[in-house]
C-alpha cells in the first residue's frame, strides 16, 4: 500500500543496516528500495547493500531528483518499491 513514512537520516552518512531496517519491515515486502542521496550520487558501505541484498532487496543509490523519477518509474509498471530520500 501506498505510504509516507519518516525516516530519521539526515545525510548519505546516517544511512546504515539499523536505519535500514524500517525497509526490511515493510509489509508486503519489497523487492527495490531506491535511496536519494542529496544533490550527488554518494556511495554507500558494501556491507549495508549486501545485507540488503541477502534480505532479498535490491538497492538502487542516485541523486535525490533521479531517484524520485526511478521511484515514479518503478511505481508505474506496479513494482514492489520503496524510497528513502534526502532532499538536496
Amino acid at each position: 500500500p501506498r505510504s509516507i513514512l519518516q525516516w530519521n537520516v539526515g545525510s548519505y552518512r546516517d544511512i546504515s543496516h539499523e536505519s535500514l531496517s524500517l525497509f526490511r519491515l515493510l509489509e508486503p515486502q519489497i523487492e527495490i528500495l531506491v535511496l536519494g542521496t542529496g544533490d550527488r550520487v554518494e556511495r554507500l558501505h558494501p556491507a549495508t547493500l549486501k545485507q540488503m541484498r541477502e534480505c532479498g532487496i535490491a538497492v538502487e543509490v542516485q541523486d535525490t531528483a533521479n531517484a524520485c523519477a526511478t521511484f515514479n518509474f518503478l511505481t508505474s509498471e506496479r513494482r514492489m518499491v520503496a524510497a528513502g530520500l534526502i532532499p538536496p
